[in-house]
Parts: structure tokens; C-alpha cells; sequence
């Protein structure tokens, strides 16, 4: 017994030698993270989305998440993989789904739409301009479909999207009849000023305004029913009230001369056309998504009338769904019987920016940024440019606002079909953004 034990004891060494040796430790997976920069930043700017400390090819799905001055939450999620060091760049990394493809930096931010649980047909458009959009960006474990439960939350940022620069002043009017707010840059200045104003939801819109402001223009947000003491509905309009609001601007110590300018969305846009042709002291017009005639309420200045083009609503077909399309439903400005309601633009001295989305579907912007141009250049006249973008639909707003195919009519209260497709839009809204800044330097000094 003792010999074996003194056997085993001799070879006891030889079977350590023979065993394999044990495995090295595994290397510590770093945590995974989600950086966007600028983290706070200027609401017309791209961010730079990064995500580190995935495995290579690991499915994720990316989130993002808003909520709207009244609580609404609005959201929107897209597919990826990481690449061999388990990074993402959304800046040259596509999305294989969820609610875009392709690569799109600020895919996220323009696809926000209406959660599950809520109204749908909503616009994220931000009341208050004071404040800013918090956006909380998500990576989720795995790829799972929009309006599905995501799988589990592995990293997460918050982003701050502003629409006014600091330093810039934001000042209430009650100037005369003119109600609205004026946004002055910082600095001494002057400042090239114009006049800024959204279509017949009324009210007071002051996004755009503030991010002009933001740019180096004195931009004033004009109302011109349902604010304040201004007439609760768009019945007649009178031109002497956005005459004296030109007027206002183009005296303000801290605007340039000689002239203003003016930017305007759909009937704002129609305004606009009207302001330029009539009015001496405007003397560059944007006009998105606008009709060269005049429409809906009568436009009077001085002994002058221009009726406005109607509705058909019984043009007004309504899907299954229930979403009312109006594409055909306004009277025919090419008839002659319309011919009143036009608006003789080869009057203006100054210059014009034509913007249209050629999928509009709330009324034939296309069509009638044809009819503008054939009337000046009949009239011999080359002071216009045109954007027209394939694919765009209704409302072309600043960078990244979230599109919005089909929203609410605040007159009509039921969803109206605004046309477009996303992506496309979204890419309409960056490219005009600076193409407007152009056209208002240009012409505004």
C-alpha cells in the first residue's frame, strides 16, 4: 500500500502536465451606449447618432420618443445591425425597417408620428418656442415592427432639440391692429425683416419664425384670424392689416431697408403673392405650397376686390378610413369665369420663391406654380425661381419636423390627405430650408 502511494505521488505531477491548460478569460463586454451630439442644439440641425458595445452584427432596433406640450406621445423606430467592432453610425449605416430604409441621419426625428395609443393624425408642432423638444432615443435588443413591444432597452440618451438661439428676443405685439410676435436675432444689427405666416388653421405658429431669427432675420410671426381680437374665422380679409404689419416691420430700428420680405404656407403663401403684388414696401415672397389666385374668403384693399375661388365639397371624396381628400374639390382657376380671383402677380416689383411638393394632395400646388410663372413670363418678367420637389406633399416646414401625410383640419375637424411620402419630404424640407435663407439674403440684403 505504501509502494502505490508512493507511485501515485511520483506520477501525480505527469497527469497536471497532461491536463489542458484553462481557458483564458473572456474579455469584457464594454456597456452598451448611445451618444447624439449635439445633445442640445438647434432644432433645423442634423445630429450625430452613435452606438458602441454591441457584438458584431448584433440586430437592434432604434427608438425615439417625444412627447408634445399637451402630453401627446409621438414616436418612430428603425432596424439596424452593427458593423464588426459592434458600432453604429447613423450618419453611413442603413436601416433594413421599422419606419424608414436606407441611410437617414435624422430618419428617427422625421418619422415621429402618433403613438398606438393615441389620436391619430396629429401634428409634433411645437407650441411654445421657449422651451425645447426633448427626444429620449432608445436601443432596443433585436429588430421588432413599429407599434409591437421592443425588446429590452440596452442604452438610451435624451436630446434637446431648440428653436430659438440664446440671445434671441422674442417680443408680443399689440402694434396698432397688428397682433403677433416679433423674434430679433442678438446683436446690434440691422437685420433683413420678414413676414412670416401659415395657412387657414389660424392662430399664432411661431416655430418658423423663431429658427429665422435664429439665422440672422427679424422674422415676424403674423396671424391674421382666430388670435386674440382678430376675427375668429377667415370670412373676408383686409390687406390695409398686413400692410400696416409691413409697414411696422420695415420701420423697426432694427430692420434693414428699403423693403421686407415674406414667407407663407399654403393660404399664408397665397397672401403672400398678394402682399408682393400690391403692397411697395415687400419685395421678396416665398411662397410654399400656395394658389396664384385667391381663394376661400373675398381679399379687399381699398375700392379693389378679389373674390375667392370655393370648395366643391361635393368633390371631396372620403376613403375608407375616413380620411377626406380635397385634391379636386377647389373651383378651376384656368376657367374663365375664375378669372377674377386671380392674382395679378406681373404687378410686383420684387422677386419670387416658388416651393411646391409635386404629391401635394391638398390642392394642385404644382399646377398653379405653372399658371404664376406662365403670367410673368407672358407679362416679359424672369423674377422667380421654382423649387419643386418629386414626392413631397403639403406642408413644407423647416428640417426634420415630422412628417405628417395626413392631419387634422382644424375647420373642418376630420383628417385631410396633405399627400407625400416621407422620406422624400424630408428631404424637400432640408434642401428648401437653406434655399429659402438664399433667396431672403439675396433679395433682403
Amino acid at each position: 500500500a505504501v509502494m502505490w502511494r508512493a507511485v501515485a505521488a511520483a506520477s501525480a505531477p505527469a497527469r497536471v502536465l497532461c491536463r489542458a491548460p484553462p481557458p483564458p478569460p473572456l474579455p469584457r463586454r464594454r456597456a452598451v451606449s448611445v451618444a447624439v451630439s449635439p445633445a442640445a442644439g438647434l432644432a433645423d440641425e442634423r445630429v450625430e447618432t452613435r452606438v458602441a458595445g454591441l457584438g458584431p452584427g448584433q440586430a437592434v432596433t432604434l427608438r425615439a420618443v417625444a412627447a408634445d406640450e399637451r402630453g401627446c406621445l409621438f414616436q418612430s423606430c428603425a432596424h439596424y445591425r452593427a458593423d464588426s467592432r459592434g458600432e453604429l453610425h447613423l450618419g453611413t449605416d442603413a436601416s433594413h425597417g421599422g419606419d424608414y430604409t436606407g441611410v437617414e441621419p435624422m430618419g428617427l426625428f422625421w418619422s415621429l408620428a402618433p403613438a398606438g395609443m393615441e389620436r391619430p393624425y396629429q401634428r409634433l408642432v411645437p407650441r411654445s418656442t421657449g422651451t425645447p423638444m426633448k427626444v429620449e432615443m432608445l436601443v432596443h435588443q433585436g429588430h421588432s415592427l413599429p407599434g409591437a413591444i421592443p425588446g429590452t432597452v440596452v442604452a438610451k440618451a435624451e436630446v434637446e432639440r431648440w428653436f430659438t438661439a440664446p440671445g434671441v428676443r422674442r417680443i408680443r405685439l399689440k402694434e396698432g391692429g397688428v397682433r403677433g410676435s416679433l423674434f430679433l436675432p442678438p446683436g446690434d444689427g440691422p437685420f433683413p425683416g420678414v413676414i412670416d405666416m401659415y395657412g387657414d388653421e389660424g392662430g399664432l405658429i411661431e416655430f418658423r419664425s423663431s429658427l429665422l431669427a435664429t439665422r440672422g432675420f427679424a422674422a415676424l410671426s403674423l396671424p391674421y384670424f382666430d388670435f386674440e381680437d382678430l376675427p375668429k374665422v377667415m370670412k373676408e380679409i383686409k390687406l390695409e392689416y398686413f400692410e400696416e404689419a409691413a409697414r411696422f416691420l420695415r420701420r423697426h430700428p432694427k430692420v434693414k431697408g428699403p423693403g421686407v420680405g415674406v414667407i407663407g404656407t399654403g393660404k399664408g403663401a397665397e397672401l403672400a403673392l398678394s402682399m408682393i403684388t400690391f403692397l411697395p414696401e415687400v419685395v421678396a415672397a416665398v411662397c410654399i405650397s400656395g394658389c396664384s389666385s385667391n381663394t376661400v374668403a373675398d381679399l379687399h384693399y381699398g375700392e379693389m376686390t378679389l373674390p375667392g375661388l370655393r370648395f366643391d365639397m361635393n368633390k371631396v371624396s372620403v376613403s375608407d378610413a375616413g380620411v377626406f381628400d380635397i385634391f379636386e374639390a377647389l373651383d378651376d382657376p384656368t376657367n374663365p369665369a375664375n378669372s377674377p380671383c386671380t392674382i395679378p402677380i406681373e404687378k410686383a416689383e420684387g422677386h419670387f420663391l416658388l416651393v411646391v411638393g409635386e404629391d401635394d394632395r391638398m390642392w394642385k400646388s404644382s399646377l398653379y406654380a405653372e399658371l404664376a410663372i406662365g403670367r410673368l413670363r407672358q407679362h416679359g418678367k424672369e423674377n422667380f425661381e421654382l423649387l419643386s420637389y418629386p414626392g413631397a406633399g403639403h406642408r413644407i416646414d423647416p428640417p426634420s419636423t415630422p412628417f405628417c401625410q395626413v392631419a387634422m383640419d382644424r375647420v373642418l375637424g376630420v383628417p385631410v390627405l396633405g399627400g407625400g411620402e416621407s422620406k422624400a419630404h424630408a428631404h424637400a424640407q432640408e434642401h428648401s430650408w437653406g434655399k429659402i435663407q438664399e433667396f431672403l439674403h439675396l433679395h433682403l440684403g
